[in-house]
């Protein structure tokens, strides 16, 4: 910056150095907009709460003890207690250099020494003003976020079903959010991965903190160690500005990394280091930066046929699979389509200021033998667009576009035809899909197929199954 360009910041220097005062203030007005000067430090928590400040220059010694730094350790303290994202530049001696190492340590960002070099001090301070920058973006992003996550919650209180595989699946999410376990939730598209990442992250230690969420088969090759790990200024044609990455911004919280399977084999080399090591450099720093993160993980691709075809790396599963959580689709769970169908008439009824008042029985009967193939996402764009050109109050059969070779019988699951085989066949076929249905409870299927647990055992042992 010139001393003709446009001047920015605002510097607060606490000294009780007079002539130090008055030479940094005539050396810096020059270059930055608001240069305050304050003697005495008791003054600091009063300026510091009136005025945002970009740079605070704090003296390590005052008059009261001129030589131990314990008072500029005292008033670091309490500037960082009331502004977390304080950024404080020490001024200490040469003799003093080790007291200003461990004042770092403790919070400040920088220090420089007196005398200084004009150039020098300008140079640190500008450098100051940069991480104050990335600092107030890192928390505007996530107070931004925490709106998005509460809107989010809002619209979807809860997971919904009632179906034995959903109840499973709350189980395990009530094991496994208390812990700071990587998670991999798995699941064809539309199956809800990224609401059940979210459930485990609001039922865990760090719901209070950020959910960030990265679609990895959006990120190029090109941007990802950028998206994920940020980048300084300079560091490439379009770093017009120092960037936090993803694995900062979700410091504290959960990053949740959608559409793992996408990553090549070269990122998912650079993935794992992070992984492992807990640790990130932004491109163009050598600098790294701790990180401490919840991860979750999602994808429709099989991982494990993918290790076997060295398509994705061993050791990078083993990392991310601590817990697996396998959604199931929504033909699989055909006892929640009235439950989720009924979630989104009201929720488009008051998004679109609409009066559809049900849905007609027939019309939820024909939705439970559609094959559902793009699963809850499909769903809710078929209510979405029923409501919208419906002129009635009930919603009947034909307001939905149903492909008939997307309905499904129970047999039509079982990818046969009943005319093909004979009834002891057929009734193989069912006692295994209610079986499937209920996860193996004898009971709940001796009910369903209407059978004693005797008569149930019977067949089993008949068919061998």
């Amino acid at each position: 910056m010139t001393e003709n360009s446009s001047k920015s910041g605002r510097i607060l220097i606490v000294d009780d150095n007079e002539d130090l005062l008055k030479a940094a203030k005539i050396f810096l007005k020059r270059h930055f907009a608001i240069v305050d000067l304050e003697k005495n430090p008791e003054a600091i928590p009063t300026l510091i709460q009136n005025d945002d400040y970009d740079v605070i220059l704090l003296d390590m010694n005052f008059t009261k003890d001129v030589s131990s730094g314990k008072e500029g350790y005292y008033w670091l303290e309490k500037i960082l207690d009331i502004d977390p994202s304080a950024v404080v530049v020490l001024i200490t001696a040469y003799g003093d250099v080790q007291m200003a190492v461990k004042a770092i340590k403790a919070g400040a960002t920088d220090f420089v020494l007196k005398p200084w070099e004009n150039e020098k001090l300008l140079a640190t301070l500008f450098s100051a003003m940069r991480l104050r920058e990335t600092k107030l973006e890192v928390q505007d992003l996530r107070s931004k976020q925490k709106q998005i996550n509460l809107q989010i919650n809002d619209r979807y209180d809860n997971i919904i079903g009632q179906s034995p595989a959903i109840r499973k699946m709350f189980e395990t999410i009530d094991r496994v959010a208390a812990t700071d376990a990587n998670v991999i939730i798995l699941g064809e598209n539309g199956t809800g991965k990224e609401l059940v990442a979210r459930a485990i992250h609001n039922n865990s230690s760090r719901k209070d903190q950020v959910f960030i969420n990265v679609d990895l088969g959006s990120v190029s090759e090109t941007l990802f160690e950028s998206e994920l790990f940020g980048h300084k200024k300079g560091a490439f044609t379009d770093a017009k500005e120092d960037r936090a990455g993803r694995f900062e911004i979700a410091n504290g919280g959960t990053l949740f990394l959608d559409e793992i399977g996408n990553l090549s084999m070269p990122l998912q080399a650079k993935l794992l280091t992070v992984l492992q090591n807990r640790r990130v450099s932004r491109v163009g720093s050598n600098k790294e930066v701790e990180i401490d993160i919840r991860l979750l993980c999602a994808t429709n691709m099989p991982l494990y046929d993918m290790v076997k075809e060295n398509k994705f790396r061993q050791d990078l599963l083993y990392r991310i699979n601590t817990i697996e959580i396998e959604l199931p689709p929504l033909r699989d769970r055909f006892e929640d389509v009235p439950l989720l169908a009924n979630h989104f008439l009201h929720f488009y009824n008051k998004k679109y200021n609409k009066q559809v008042s049900k849905i007609s029985e027939a019309a939820l009967t024909r939705m439970q033998k559609h094959n559902w193939p793009g699963n809850i996402r499909e769903l809710q764009h078929s209510l979405e667009r029923a409501i919208i050109m419906s002129n009635s109050q009930v919603l009947q059969p034909e307001d939905f576009n149903f492909n008939s070779s997307q309905s499904q019988t129970p047999m039509d699951a079982e990818n046969v035809m009943l005319d093909q085989f004979k009834l002891e066949e057929v009734e193989k076929i069912l006692i295994r899909k209610v079986l499937k249905k209920y996860n193996g409870n004898i009971t709940q299927a001796a009910s369903e197929l209407g059978l004693t647990r005797s008569s149930l055992y019977r067949r089993l042992e008949k068919y061998g199954l």
